[in-house]
């Protein structure tokens, strides 16, 4: 089942996050967040785009979200999105699964594209974001540090409605919710 994160998910949320941050550099967190933390930045985000994340028998078995793209205005209709699996629950389908049910929500709220950076190299992450209609738009090179060597970032993005002159201002997630499409988007089961 896919829904919207709570605060209650927090340490499963952490929990899945913690090998990235502590042992890749999917991630350039060097301190992996705890609950608390967690906790903190899905209120945040709540209040711009869905945190989803997908409930299994044996509890969360991955996350996904879409948050700011950047702070100032112009950028509003634009959001970068994140998806992460545990590692037990990989190569089934959750994280297309996960995505497959946030972009329409995030077209749901009036959002035009969804970016994805992507610490490289990392075959499976492009490979999804490629399956799903995202398309290359650049890499910073040796743009970050981490476990003792500099790595390269590649963007990605996702047009996910066609532009228009005097876009309105993407609508809240809780408007969003009230959408008679919006239970539909959630629907969404793995492939795998």
């Amino acid at each position: 089942m896919i829904r919207l994160a709570t605060r209650a998910d927090a340490q499963a949320i952490a929990a899945i996050y913690r090998p990235i941050v502590a042992a890749t550099a999917i991630s350039f967190e060097t301190l992996p967040p705890d609950p608390a933390e967690i906790e903190r930045r899905l209120a945040a985000i709540l209040e711009i785009a869905p945190w989803l994340v997908y409930q299994s028998r044996d509890g969360i078995a991955g996350y996904a979200y879409g948050s700011r793209h950047r702070e100032r205005a112009a950028y509003q209709w634009a959001v970068d999105a994140s998806v992460y699996v545990a590692e037990a629950s990989r190569r089934r389908g959750i994280g297309r699964a996960l995505y497959q049910a946030l972009f329409p929500l995030l077209r749901l709220q009036g959002f035009y594209a969804a970016y994805a950076g992507i610490t490289l190299p990392n075959d499976g992450s492009v490979g999804l974001h490629e399956a799903l209609g995202f398309r290359p738009v650049g890499i910073y090179r040796d743009v970050g540090y981490k476990l003792g060597t500099w790595h390269d970032v590649g963007w990605w993005q996702l047009s996910l409605r066609e532009r228009t002159l005097e876009p309105r201002p993407p609508r809240s997630l809780r408007e969003a919710q009230r959408d008679p499409a919006w239970p539909a988007s959630l629907s969404v089961e793995p492939a795998g």
